[in-house]
């Protein structure tokens, strides 16, 4: 996959990708990541990217000379995505969606904002990563590269680990744990150790199901509820815990 970072500062996003998955998606040749600055485009001594609001106001935006230069120049994959609090709220589905492009790109807003000729006859949507402003789009650029990069087949080698992760199914993942099976008396459930495939998967499924309704109730809403069978099992195996959230 090719991924396009258009910013000010691609030292930032290069240093962050040299490592761990995305370095390493790099070397395996999966991943084709290209970082390119924006000041490239902008004129003058000192190369200016950024002006003050028509109208008035605090801060300053970003002009578009420098954004529409650098792009057209490049002519990169699509879509080109701008970073920004104004775009929709990334989700599992849109790394999904994005993992079976050849190619995506990404434009990393700083200051007030981009000027709206950007957004308006340039970029081809916009994505936030939340109800909350950052800086500028690059660590949000970063996040969702690798929330993409990760699904690609061959990426993470196992391919179960993508599969069996929190919102594959709508859902939060079942707790996890390992060796010591007992750590200063913290023991591992039992179910766990037992070999009975059969109800470990059913276990997992049931302590999915309680910490997504404990913690994101908003995300059983979304999947329409639960069903008879997710009901059954949430009464097996949470303790009595599923009564209480029922009343």
């Amino acid at each position: 996959m090719r991924v396009d970072v258009f910013t000010i500062f691609p030292d930032l996003v290069d240093s962050y990708s040299t490592v761990s998955l995305l370095g390493k998606a790099k070397d395996n040749g999966f991943l084709d990541l290209r970082c390119h600055d924006i000041r490239s485009g902008a004129v003058g001594t000192h190369r200016s990217v950024d002006d003050a609001p028509f109208g008035g106001g605090a801060g300053m935006v970003m002009k578009p000379e420098p954004i529409f230069e650098v792009v057209r120049r490049v002519d990169p994959p699509r879509p080109l995505i701008l970073l920004s609090p104004s775009g929709k709220k990334f989700e599992q589905a849109d790394a999904k969606e994005l993992s079976k492009l050849e190619g995506v790109s990404f434009l990393c807003g700083r200051y007030e904002g981009v000027d709206q000729r950007v957004i308006d006859n340039l970029v081809d949507r916009q994505i936030s990563l939340g109800d909350f402003v950052l800086s500028g789009g690059e660590v949000a650029a970063l996040a969702i590269i690798e929330s993409v990069v990760r699904l690609i087949p061959g990426v993470m080698g196992n391919e179960e680990s993508s599969v069996e992760e929190s919102f594959s199914e709508g859902l939060l993942e079942y707790p996890h744990f390992t060796r010591p099976r007992d750590y200063q008396g913290f023991t591992v459930p039992e179910v766990l150790i037992s070999g009975d495939h059969k109800a470990i998967a059913q276990w997992r499924k049931a302590k999915s199901l309680l910490r997504t309704m404990e913690i994101r109730p908003d995300l059983i809403l979304k999947r329409g509820g639960l069903t008879e069978e997710e009901t059954r099992l949430l009464k097996a195996y949470s303790d009595g815990a599923y009564q209480d959230l029922e009343d």
